[in-house]
């Protein structure tokens, strides 16, 4: 199977299996003009914690109309999310083997007001390539796209909290690697990519490879 161009929705802290699609694809696409829409990764990812998965949400302003282009959600101050948020990643995972090495680069988006949605998961996105040293060809979406080829694949809604790791769309399967509370939960798979990062650290990129299936060709970067 050659390598293809993906379209991905926006994502927050998005789980392992999205950075599997952007190591392995050609080219991906985040969709910008996509309605919004709530309880999804777009502003939601899962981590571990003390008493299993626990799912950190981004509350967003309530738009003027029903459907709102992702490209145009802005983030709400509600909460005090942003250290809340940051109090959850330092709680559970200050005891994992890397969170120290990479606590700087995250902090900083809990610390700076992005306005918009789509602009904080993107630049999280880019430096978690960074970090993990995948290369992936990225770009928005200019619009919203209906009919696809032969070498795209439509993403957009098959990484979703309510779909599991392996089902049809995926091209995926969940490698085990070392959590932090493993033994008292066994393997949680397809958490945020920030539960992979710090827990293995340079190692990521190894699991990303092995979560890939053999009928699906690697692209060399």
């Amino acid at each position: 199977m050659t390598p293809i161009s993906v379209y991905l929705s926006s994502a927050y802290l998005a789980p392992v299996s999205y950075y599997v699609w952007l190591y392995a694809s050609r080219k991906a696409y985040i969709e910008r003009h996509d309605h919004y829409v709530k309880q999804t990764y777009r502003n939601r990812c899962v981590i571990a914690a003390a008493d299993g998965p626990l799912a950190l949400t981004i509350p967003t302003e309530k738009s003027a109309t029903l459907k709102c282009p992702m490209k145009d959600v802005r983030i709400s101050d509600h909460g005090n999310w942003r250290h809340m948020h940051w109090n959850a990643l330092v709680s559970n995972y200050r005891n994992s083997p890397f969170f120290e090495y990479y606590a700087d680069d995250f902090v900083r988006f809990y610390e700076k007001k992005y306005p918009f949605l789509w602009d904080f998961n993107q630049e999280i996105c880019e430096l978690v390539c960074d970090l993990i040293d995948i290369h992936p060809q990225m770009e928005g979406t200019q619009e919203y796209k209906m009919e696809f080829g032969p070498d795209e694949r439509d993403l957009r809604e098959a990484i979703h909290p309510k779909r599991s790791v392996g089902q049809e769309g995926h091209d995926f399967v969940a490698e085990p690697y070392y959590q932090v509370f493993k033994e008292k939960f066994g393997f949680l798979p397809d958490l945020s990519i920030a539960d992979l990062l710090f827990n293995m650290g340079s190692e990521s990129l190894l699991v990303l490879q092995k979560c890939i299936r053999t009928n699906f060709k690697i692209q060399e970067l």
